[in-house]
């Protein structure tokens, strides 16, 4: 029984990792050129922050997402996974429209619903698992600075 919980946790933390693997597919190639070209707001942290701060938020969700799995039975537990689901796409989707498609602008639209995602799957783990919920709350805030910055370099491209 601990070996399938323990699979269930590395299952969970590959999935949220690959998103941010499949992400990066398309930052890599843009990061150099034409990201490196843009005009950026100042606040914008050095490119090394990247990495790191995006793994261990995909590592955190992964917990997240294992602790809602294997909670007990309960209703709104497949609909919470599901929300968590839908985020995972659109944040994946985020890298996709800013970085592969250069469109700040869409990326900003995108990073929106991403944002309410986001909330939407706090809420619903909050109903399951308090750590779960408690273990997005990094994720919700590092994607309001993105939101943030996002803009500011809409701003400046015009």
């Amino acid at each position: 029984m601990k070996v399938i919980k323990f699979l269930k946790l590395i299952i969970s933390i590959i999935i949220c990792e690959l998103a941010g693997i499949i992400g990066s597919f398309f930052t890599a190639s843009s990061v150099s050129s034409w990201y490196a070209e843009l005009a950026k707001p100042q606040f914008t942290p050095p490119g090394w922050v990247f990495a790191p701060v995006w793994t261990t938020l995909y590592l955190l969700m992964g917990v997240a997402a294992f602790l809602v799995w294997t909670s007990p039975v309960s209703k709104g537990k497949k609909v919470a996974l599901i929300i968590f689901a839908v985020q995972l796409v659109l944040n994946t989707l985020w890298s996709i429209i800013f970085f592969g498609l250069r469109s700040p602008l869409g990326a900003f639209i995108e990073i929106i619903f991403l944002w309410l995602a986001i909330l939407a799957a706090i809420i619903a783990f909050s109903r399951i698992s308090k750590p779960a919920a408690w273990l997005l709350l990094p994720y919700i805030l590092w994607v309001s600075f993105a939101a943030y910055l996002n803009y500011a370099i809409l701003k400046l491209v015009g």
